[in-house]
């Protein structure tokens, strides 16, 4: 009998404890429900899920994660208490991924002037550029003796046609060192303050894949230093102080999430670059994603070295992938190309093909010390010539399409229909750059002719082939724009108004996938983000307005983002 009784409490004692526990659960659900859920409804929810447009009548998300998608009544219905974001007819989109950029250049631009031509910035011609760099130094305050930096001086945009000099420079900033950084970021003008600084004369000679222009008649530099004979000056030019750079990440991410980014990257990231990075990140100052490519320069100091962990995210920084320059800008006439130019080089040289930046045996075997070390392997190729070095360096190091490496060769420019077949059988994913299309279209024909700048970003034969793809702006070279980059992609059309391949243009949904599900898929983070699936991170962007329902190409420029969201939170609102 009292065995009995015993048996009979301890089963009520566990019932009441199941009962309050339960009571206590449901009392905790709801509060979570309060505080942390939301649903989105009321506008087009395109989810990006799939190759043709999806819709969801509603998402919830809780703690920065997407827990459905589904119709607005079923959401309403299971998550009754949480809070209502009504879209009132906007429409709502995974954040946008930068697919490439340059992160640590867009902290440094609150520091300098922009020196760029339409659309980017004022400058037209020679005196207009000396005018805004001398307008900087008055309200900068900048005394005699400091630097005076520019970005986005683009030489085929001024009316002169041709490249500034030392000498236009030295008769408007005789006492300051003034440095004019070129549109490709991939060399700069300097005046002869500068120039001293850096220590460069007649004597100097040009490094290998690298250009300093001379001035005429003799071996005095004019100024203009490019690729290899630019790095070295780059890398020691004056930076703010590590704690002003703290100061600055916030305005560098607000350039980002203004423009619907929840994911940028930074593009070529130095030693200093990378404590830099790493500094801000156990600060948390981050408040998106910033994926990091270490540069091969460097390689033995961050290789292995447990300070800098590869393919994880810290605080939501992730050091993703080594990083090779293996030529410079088509515009510039640094790319490399596999055959000769249509025009003379920089400093008037005949047969002239670029430069590449390492030796295609020296690259190979780099590039396979990484992929033994389990590092994804990127490289910057512009040129044919570029893009055919890549791709051996890849097949040397042993990968092949399903291997799942996920090689990204970045702008992969100049390139014929032969390399994207090699593209699919070692499984190379590119990221286009269609805003040359627009921005230097015109030049490249000049350049190249009109049949191989046709092909120039072909996103078309790409995906035809079966190629995940990817466009990107190359900030701070083009404007952060991501519609913009979506109009070229979809338009191709150059700044006197031709079309410039026509057959490579996509429509506004794969011009979406670009910068959503196509970027997600080359950071290894396709089921992380670029969707909204449930599962996957509640980052979202609203626009104004329907990408994929307007109705000529054009309005597509005119999209603006409302809101964006990082893990549930708004981060930016107009």
């Amino acid at each position: 009998m009292i065995k009995n009784i015993s048996i009979l409490a301890l089963v009520f004692s566990v019932l009441i404890s199941c009962k309050i526990e339960k009571k206590e659960a449901v009392q905790a659900s709801n509060d979570e429900n309060q505080t942390q859920q939301i649903i989105y409804f009321g506008g087009d929810i395109i989810t990006m899920d799939g190759d043709t447009p999806q819709y969801a009548e509603a998402v919830v998300q809780r703690e920065g994660k997407i827990i459905f998608v589904g119709k607005k009544s079923d959401a309403e219905k299971q998550f009754s208490s949480a809070k209502k974001h009504d879209l009132q007819g906007k429409t709502m989109l995974p954040g946008f991924i930068d697919p490439h950029g340059h992160f640590m250049s867009a902290i440094l631009m609150v520091t300098q002037v922009n020196v760029a031509s339409p659309p980017m910035g004022t400058i037209t011609d020679i005196a207009s550029m000396i005018k805004k760099l001398q307008d900087f130094k008055e309200e900068k305050g900048i005394k005699d003796g400091e630097w005076i930096v520019g970005w986005g001086y683009d030489q085929d945009l001024l009316a002169e046609k041709r490249h500034i000099t030392k000498l236009d420079l030295d008769k408007a900033f005789p006492n300051n060192k003034v440095l004019v950084i070129h549109i490709s970021m991939h060399g700069a003008v300097l005046n002869s303050k500068a120039l001293e600084w850096a220590g460069v004369d007649k004597n100097s000679k040009t490094p290998d894949g690298g250009v300093i222009a001379r001035l005429p008649g003799g071996n005095e530099p004019a100024g203009l230093l490019m690729e290899m004979a630019y790095m070295p000056v780059f890398d020691k030019l004056p930076q703010p102080s590590e704690d002003e750079m703290m100061d600055l990440m916030k305005a560098a991410q607000v350039q980002y999430v203004s423009n619907g980014y929840t994911h940028a990257v930074e593009g070529f990231t130095h030693i200093k670059d990378m404590n830099t990075l790493k500094r801000a990140a156990k600060e948390g100052r981050f408040f998106i994603d910033i994926a990091s490519l270490p540069g091969f320069t460097e390689m033995d100091k961050w290789l292995n070295n447990p300070e800098y962990p590869f393919g994880e995210y810290n605080n939501r920084l992730k050091f993703q992938g080594g990083k090779f320059t293996l030529d410079g800008s088509p515009q510039g006439l640094t790319a490399y190309m596999a055959e000769p130019y249509k025009v003379s080089g920089p400093n008037g040289e005949k047969n002239w093909v670029g430069n590449t930046s390492i030796p295609r045996k020296e690259l190979a075997k780099l590039a396979k010390t990484m992929v033994d070390n389990n590092v994804q392997i990127m490289f910057h190729a512009n040129g044919s010539g570029a893009i055919e070095d890549a791709i051996y360096a890849i097949e040397n190091a042993g990968i092949k399409a399903g291997d799942n490496k996920r090689p990204v060769i970045i702008h992969s420019q100049f390139q014929k229909l032969e390399h994207l077949i090699k593209y699919v059988e070692i499984g190379i994913t590119p990221t286009y750059f269609t805003n040359h299309t627009f921005y230097w279209g015109d030049v490249h024909i000049r350049n190249v002719g009109e049949k191989k700048a046709s092909f120039i970003s072909p996103i078309k034969a790409a995906n035809d082939l079966g190629l995940v793809t990817s466009n990107h702006t190359d900030f701070n070279v083009t404007l952060l724009d991501p519609f913009f980059v979506m109009w070229t992609s979809m338009k191709r059309e150059t700044r006197s108004g031709k079309i410039l391949g026509a057959d490579q243009v996509i429509d506004a949904y794969a011009a979406l996938q670009q910068i959503t599900t196509g970027s997600a898929y080359q950071f290894f983070e396709e089921n992380r983000k670029g969707k909204i699936k449930k599962g996957m991170l509640a980052d979202f962007v609203i626009l104004d307005k329907n990408p994929l329902k307007l109705s000529n190409v054009d309005e597509v420029k005119e999209v603006k983002v409302v809101e964006t969201i990082k893990e549930g939170k708004s981060v930016y609102k107009k």
